[in-house]
């Protein structure tokens, strides 16, 4: 059996400021790690305060750059991104802050052009299961439902 690592207060702290410098981490993900390396409360504390203090840890960066990042490379609607946000326990006010990274106009014809490509890529001959199978794919991404229906209806005129 592997030996078990125990690390110093120093130690720990200088893995967490790698582990957040490398990538924007949530509050969650930081005390997650901690725990995994059988830290203390009292030490989690102390760490988490000089991550803050040292802004490795910003929580308002990190929702935004969630947000921009999923929006722009997953293609997630606002519903999603919120969701995943709040599963990380991203204040209100961040959450709000991130969705402030999207624009209005990008934001449509992101899901405009997502709609039309799954559209057509979808190979369902029968109508009524075609409108389901894009109208599924876009809700699990986290796009609003009256988009969606919208969408889907205005794709079947054309």
């Amino acid at each position: 059996m592997p030996k078990k690592v125990s690390y110093t207060i120093k130690e720990a702290t200088k893995k967490l400021e790698s582990y957040c410098a490398y990538q924007e981490r949530c509050h969650k993900d930081v005390v997650k790690k901690l725990r995994e390396m059988e830290m203390i409360p009292e030490a989690i504390d102390q760490i988490i305060v000089h991550l803050i203090q040292e802004n490795y840890l910003n929580e308002e960066r990190f929702s935004q750059s969630f947000a921009r990042g999923k929006f722009k490379i997953k293609k997630w609607g606002r519903i999603r991104i919120v969701n995943e946000l709040k599963l990380r326990d991203i204040s209100k006010y961040n959450i709000t802050s991130a969705l402030g990274e999207i624009e209005d106009g990008i934001y449509q014809g992101t899901f405009d052009r997502l709609a039309q490509k799954r559209w057509e890529n979808l190979k369902e001959t029968d109508i009524r299961k075609r409108k389901r199978k894009l109208a599924d794919y876009l809700l699990y991404r986290g796009w609003e439902s009256h988009m969606v229906y919208d969408k889907v209806n205005e794709l079947v005129k054309n």
